[in-house]
């Protein structure tokens, strides 16, 4: 397999689909590894690893150990971790990261990107979000925020050496300076921001020094990626990040978003990761178009698809894709208690209590099918599609009956139910993406909930508008996760299946 794309070739973007915002990237000889944001969701900062840029596999969690991420029970959605930047240097690998929800920047070193990482080293001296480390060649440690700001660190202490001085933040008027890289390339430095907020109007914009603290002389085609302004499939470009292949070539990851459905246009998977080529202009970059599968507006007729997942909780720890909001306990959650099954105890009352015990992937594609298992023999809990608290529809098996809860802002109501024997279940939830936008006021696909017979048939309950689980209506930084979920005593479920496609 090649280190990198081929010139030319046509690449299926997104790369990492699904809710992957803010990645950083860096090679280590013919490896690449990239990291992204995970918010509220424990454990934190998913690591992929890839030969080629295109193909990525997970390898774990940076964060993966209670004494690394604290993430308070009462702490927001959309808090927690934002932007980790990674880098390699001199034999080690190197991540620093924001937790906005406690303990601000941290930083994190491992010999092996797969972990495990270290506990984390506190900068109390750098204040913004989104760090960044580069190194000068007589080692001293930079690290810049979002703002833009700078200052010198001692990375093996955290230790602030000076006062953090601004440097260029963008164009000016420029709105949100953000998620900063600087890297030494040839004989300049080069400083590179997202700016114009992570919506439609996200961009990367980027300036040059001979020095790593300045002046920077702005790039005189700024903003180098947005898609402000255009009818591309793909929209809110931005926070990127560069890489060089062995064979010289440069790429740049970023995020994106595909909005779906009529006006405004609704994103439900979250910001993901997406690549680009890169060429050198006069000592600038230049990034090549967004190439994908996509077809034009209204819609893509195709789409990059993930592969099927099938758990059967065989395993005694958990695969590092599956994530939780805030915490994860062995006491709440287990495949001990019985053998082949995933055990979850509730100890939140819903999937509208912050401290629910939910077990979930993050959805990938823009039509997809789960399917679990579920004894409520001990208590009622099922399968759900989360944004947040407020936002999340979920099929719910009890001893005697299966409904269907949806919660849309401060409205939750069940919208269908069927009577149960009480035994095992399995619960099913296709997602069906909107294929042709035939009026401005239609959604960007339909989630519909149900059951499945004892032949094997599918009993539809509820079929559902997914507008309403989308960051448009709900605000924030994440994308949908589906999984399963306890809402009172103990439930058990047998396996777990995920399979893109529209059903």
């Amino acid at each position: 397999m090649s280190s990198a794309p081929e010139k030319g070739h046509t690449l299926s973007n997104p790369v990492i689909p699904g809710f992957h915002p803010d990645p950083s990237i860096c090679r280590a000889g013919d490896d690449y590894y990239l990291a992204c944001s995970s918010f509220e969701y424990y454990p934190g900062v998913p690591v992929f690893h890839s030969r080629d840029l295109v193909h990525w596999t997970q390898i774990g969690n940076a964060l993966d150990r209670p004494g690394q991420l604290r993430l308070p029970p009462d702490s927001s959605s959309s808090g927690g971790l934002y932007a980790p930047t990674l880098r390699h240097h001199d034999g080690r690998f190197w991540l620093v990261v924001t937790n906005v929800s406690a303990d601000g920047n941290l930083l994190f070193t491992a010999t092996d990107p797969a972990g495990p990482w270290s506990d984390p080293i506190r900068l109390p001296g750098v204040r913004g979000i989104d760090p960044d480390l580069a190194w000068d060649d007589d080692g001293t440690c930079w690290c810049t925020v979002a703002g833009v700001s700078q200052v010198r660190i001692d990375p093996l202490t955290g230790e602030t050496l000076g006062e953090p001085r601004r440097v260029w933040s963008g164009p000016p008027g420029a709105k949100a300076p953000e998620a900063p890289h600087l890297y030494r390339i040839g004989d300049w430095w080069y400083l590179l921001i997202a700016e114009g907020g992570t919506e439609r109007c996200h961009g990367v914009s980027i300036a040059r020094s001979r020095t790593p603290d300045g002046p920077f002389e702005p790039c005189p085609a700024n903003p180098i990626l947005t898609h402000r302004g255009t009818d591309h499939p793909v929209q809110n470009t931005g926070h990127g990040d560069l890489v060089q292949g062995p064979d010289g070539s440069w790429w740049m990851v970023f995020l994106g978003v595909r909005p779906g459905g009529g006006s405004p246009g609704w994103h439900v998977l979250g910001r993901e990761t997406f690549l680009a080529p890169v060429t050198w202009i006069d000592d600038w970059p230049v990034v090549g178009e967004v190439t994908t599968d996509l077809a034009p507006p209204p819609w893509p007729l195709r789409e990059p698809v993930a592969p099927p997942v099938r758990d059967d909780f065989e395993l005694s720890d958990l695969a590092p894709a599956w994530i939780s909001p805030r915490s994860r306990s062995a006491e709440d959650c287990t495949t001990k208690e019985r053998a082949g099954w995933l055990s979850l105890r509730a100890r939140g009352a819903s999937l509208d209590d912050p401290g629910v015990v939910f077990v979930g992937r993050r959805q990938q594609d823009l039509s997809c099918r789960a399917r679990t298992l579920a004894d409520p023999a001990e208590g009622h809990g099922g399968l759900a599609v989360r944004l947040d608290e407020r936002h999340h529809y979920g099929i719910e098996a009890t001893a005697g009956e299966v409904r269907v809860i949806a919660r849309i802002g401060p409205l939750r109501s069940v919208v269908a139910s069927r009577p149960s024997d009480g035994g095992p279940v399995v619960l099913r939830i296709e997602v069906v993406a909107t294929r042709e936008v035939t009026e401005a006021r239609q959604g960007p696909d339909t989630v519909v909930l149900g059951v499945e017979d004892r032949e094997g048939g599918f009993v539809e309950l509820a079929r559902l508008d997914g507008r309403y689980l989308s960051t448009e209506v709900a605000g924030g930084f994440t994308g949908r996760v589906i999984g399963m979920y306890a809402s009172v005593g103990t439930v058990h479920f047998d396996w777990f299946d995920y399979e893109p496609g529209a059903h």
